[in-house]
């Protein structure tokens, strides 16, 4: 068993070229489709209360602040890249099952101390191991938002929000994939999700008040979290049909793979800039 066994040799760089076309024409769509909501979200409003005003900041789309639409754009950024960091955690988790139920079925003891105290480690500790990789995760996440993509535009309370709208992504991901069946176990990385979205609710947020506060700035931004299923779901389909993704990896293997493709989009977006000049040019 090596880690070369999770990879397709025949997805080679044109085909991986195609394949971020294909991501990148996807979160186009998504980010218009984000754009376009916006904008029309503000005209209603706007109608609703004729007397509103904006503050002039140089740059306007459709009579709504372009800095605006922008941090709705950067909202969908941080569901992906949440939804990445979660569904990393989820994935080491079947990587590591898996190896261990090949090293049971095997003489674990012709590989070297090394798969033995793998085993033992596994046999005994999982639990901890299991949170190591979540404590992983968000690292993962923190260098993202922080140093690779920062997304300066996001409120605070905004982005708490975005992050329990990615745990249900993830979660949603995992139903499916559990659904489906491809032999591996995925409820026990649901209920350690489930788990943290309850504690994070009992033992760490200040009151109920706070809870009703993130569950209705999430539930307002749902759209988004379907955009992002959407998105994710097509990539997959194309991927495993066309044989960029193997099934024999297990689907959450392709998955995490397709939600890389998207980061390297995301980074290219975001850094170009490209969203910001178009916005500004509706001036």
């Amino acid at each position: 068993m090596t880690i070369d066994a999770y990879f397709n040799p025949d997805f080679t760089w044109d085909k991986k070229f195609i394949y971020f076309l294909m991501a990148f024409a996807g979160m186009m769509i998504c980010v218009f489709l984000i754009i376009g909501i916006t904008v029309i979200g503000a005209k209603l409003g706007k109608k609703k209360d004729p007397d509103e005003t904006y503050e002039e900041d140089g740059t306007k789309a459709g009579g709504i602040s372009a800095e605006l639409v922008l941090s709705r754009v950067q909202m969908f950024y941080e569901m992906v890249i949440s939804g990445t960091t979660a569904i990393f955690f989820a994935c080491s988790y079947i990587i590591m099952n898996h190896l261990y139920v090949i090293l049971s079925d095997m003489q674990a003891g012709s590989y070297g101390e090394p798969y033995l105290s793998f085993m033992y480690i596994w046999d005994n500790y999982k639990d901890f191991v299991l949170l190591l990789f979540i404590c992983l995760s968000c690292i993962l996440g923190r260098i993202l938002d922080s140093l690779l993509i920062p997304l300066k535009l996001i409120q605070r309370e905004e982005k708490a929000s975005i992050r329990l709208l990615a745990m249900f992504y993830a979660i949603a991901v995992l139903i499916f994939l559990d659904h489906i069946g491809d032999e591996s176990e995925y409820s026990p990385v649901m209920m350690y999700y489930l788990g943290l979205m309850v504690g994070r609710f009992i033992y760490f947020d200040a009151s109920f008040k706070d809870f009703l506060e993130t569950m209705g700035r999430a539930l307002s931004n749902v759209f988004m979290l379907i955009l992002g299923l959407c998105l994710m779901g097509g990539l997959c389909y194309l991927g495993f049909g066309y044989g960029f993704l193997l099934e024999r990896n297990y689907y959450i293997v392709g998955v995490f793979y397709t939600h890389l493709f998207l980061l390297a989009v995301i980074f290219i977006l975001h850094h170009s800039r490209i969203f910001k000049l178009l916005l500004s040019r509706k001036h």
